[in-house]
């Protein structure tokens, strides 16, 4: 199976990208599924003018991004809260890319605040839906992220972890039930 995780947050000293990056390693150590991840900040795409809806009609410096979109099975979408919503930048490339039907959507919004970004995931249930994903319930919320995780994506705060392997478990749970030709890898 092929999981993107994508880190929504524009900004280059991003904190919550390291919720990404922990995530990426916990699902490579206890999964045989191949995880990467799609950084908003790696991809220019602009304001939406055209969605691309294959490989082939996309424009030749974003074909990787989309063989990578349309090749994933699952995804976990991290994202810091702007103004109780989700990051723009996480908006436009979802945008581009809107038709993710039948696939697993894991949730994981994060906030240096105490509410870590409980707005943004009601928001990004409303979000998963338009996109004919289907959303895990068990969202991964994340206050005070910078007090979690450090700069490599390592876990801080051990107290947290019961919450990452909850999430961990029952996104791959889904992901793996939407797709029961692949065989499950979760330990």
């Amino acid at each position: 199976m092929n999981i993107e995780i994508i880190s929504g947050s524009p900004r280059k000293d991003s904190v919550t990208n390291r919720v990404a990056l922990f995530l990426q390693k916990e699902l490579r150590e206890k999964a045989q599924h191949n995880v990467n991840i799609i950084d908003v900040r790696d991809w220019n795409l602009g304001l939406l003018q055209h969605v691309f809806t294959s490989v082939e009609n996309t424009p030749e410096e974003f074909k990787p991004l989309a063989e990578r979109m349309f090749a994933a099975d699952a995804f976990i979408l991290v994202t810091p809260e702007y103004n109780g919503s989700y990051s723009p930048a996480l908006q436009n490339l979802m945008d581009h890319f809107p038709k993710q039907q039948h696939k697993a959507f894991g949730l994981a919004p994060a906030s240096v605040g105490a509410m870590g970004g409980m707005r943004a995931s009601q928001q990004l249930l409303l979000l998963v839906p338009a996109l004919f994903g289907i959303a895990s319930p068990h969202m991964l919320i994340t206050p005070f992220v910078d007090k979690k995780f450090d700069e490599e994506g390592n876990l801080v705060d051990q107290s947290f972890k019961k919450n990452v392997d909850s999430f961990i478990s029952e996104f791959l749970w889904l992901a793996e039930s939407l797709h029961p030709e692949i065989e499950p890898a979760y330990n």
